[in-house]
């Protein structure tokens, strides 16, 4: 006696796995279409690094610059000590937490992201 046959068809078979499970798959096989996830996600990410350091520099390197321009602003003595002293080396490490913390929230957030893309697809 022969088994009887079945028929298959590919959207019953795809409608049976959880979801994120064929881009999971893509993803782990390195195949094109994960590639490319994976790259949008380096990409995203250095793009937020980018306007991190961009913020930094252009906080950090504009105080020398305005200094030079505007010396009676570099004369300054605010609580006793000199402005650039008081900005460059006092104030410039909290500007620099707050900068960081930005970087590391807003990267999470891209991961948390990408999570979701993965497991909904």
């Amino acid at each position: 006696m022969q088994p009887k046959r079945v028929r298959v068809v590919l959207a019953d078979v795809a409608g049976t796995r959880p979801p994120g499970e064929h881009t999971r798959a893509e993803l782990a096989e390195q195949t094109g279409i994960g590639e490319a996830l994976v790259r949008g996600l380096v990409r995203a990410q250095l793009s937020l690094a980018l306007r991190c350091a961009a913020v930094v520099a252009v906080g950090l390197g504009a105080l020398p610059l305005l200094f030079a321009v505007a010396p009676a602003v570099a004369g300054a003595r605010p609580f006793g000590m000199v402005l650039p002293w008081l900005l460059l080396g006092v104030a410039a490490y909290p500007f620099l937490f707050v900068v960081g913390w930005a970087y590391v929230h807003l990267a999470e957030r891209t991961e948390r992201d990408f999570t979701d893309l993965v497991e909904r697809h």
